[in-house]
């Protein structure tokens, strides 16, 4: 007895998925759509490139041609950026203030936002409708409080006193953030951590904190692309130039010579200084798309 070939499995016509017609209005809406998000990128992306193209070209190669490539990639632009203009010392300071004030602020701001979140209390309202509030408030009317309170306890011009300036006008915002996904994490996880013995120490750090990692690494990521691009405070309150940021930097670096300065590595200082964003955007691209996603009680 022989076998023959197995014959292809065939379905019904009607068992096949059909395929639903798009509206003809949908289509023309994500046409649109399209077209606008292709002109962002454009208005985006051209920029930077140029700016990434110029800070390989001496100063009299961009003012003979803006737009044409390079001759050669002249490297020695991001050497002298980092050393004669004092971009390394800036970006050594930046990472000293904006990595205090990041840490302050998502301890700070996550413990905030868990208690006003999982607790009932009398006030609970009001405090996280003042942290709202805070949201509203002008940095520049803080300016003069901010220069006497600070110069007071004696931490005018220092990196600590702004870096904890910088926490300060950051922590609103994280409360704000992370309320949402404190309160729809699921109790019975709280309960059962309860049951096994954790304190409310215990059970926030190993079992809330990492339940609500998407929301963190989000407003982490927020936090940073903020901090790093803080220019009014910096200036009104860090006036030693030798703990300049970035900003402060930049504009001294800028404005120090008109035209006769270096445009070559005035563009390498502008890359190094959008690197770091750009690359912890890339990292942890995933966590803000994975935000939305929240803990749910199975």
């Amino acid at each position: 007895m022989t076998l023959g070939a197995a014959a292809p499995a065939t379905f019904p016509a009607e068992a096949q998925p059909r395929r639903k017609a798009i509206p003809p209005r949908e289509r023309a809406v994500g046409g649109a759509s399209q077209v606008v998000l292709a002109a962002g990128v454009v208005l985006v992306a051209l920029p930077f490139l140029w700016t990434v193209m110029s800070s390989f070209k001496t100063s009299s190669e961009i003012f003979a041609s803006p737009f044409a490539p390079p001759s050669r990639l002249n490297f020695v632009n991001y050497v002298n950026a980092w050393t004669q203009a004092g971009i390394g010392s800036f970006f050594v300071n930046t990472l000293i203030v904006v990595g205090g004030a990041l840490v302050l602020t998502m301890i700070l701001g996550a413990m905030c936002a868990y208690y006003l979140a999982r607790f009932e209390f009398r006030g609970n309202r009001l405090i996280y409708w003042l942290m709202v509030a805070g949201l509203t408030f002008p940095i520049f009317l803080a300016i003069v409080p901010l220069f006497f309170i600070l110069k007071g306890i004696g931490l005018l011009g220092t990196l600590p006193g702004l870096a904890i300036t910088y926490a300060a006008f950051a922590l609103p915002f994280t409360v704000f953030f992370l309320v949402p996904f404190f309160k729809e994490l699921p109790r019975s996880v709280t309960e059962a951590a309860q049951i096994d013995g954790a304190g409310e120490w215990r059970t926030f750090f190993s079992v809330m904190v990492p339940m609500a990692r998407p929301g963190l690494a989000t407003i982490a990521i927020l936090n940073f692309v903020g901090l790093w691009n803080q220019f009014l405070l910096p200036v009104a309150l860090n006036t030693d130039q030798h703990k300049y940021v970035l900003t402060q930097g930049m504009a001294s670096f800028a404005s120090q010579a008109g035209y006769s300065i270096d445009f070559g590595a005035l563009f390498a200082a502008v890359v190094m200084t959008v690197m770091p964003v750009l690359i912890v955007y890339l990292v942890f691209q995933r966590a803000l798309s994975g935000s939305i996603a929240i803990g749910t009680d199975k």
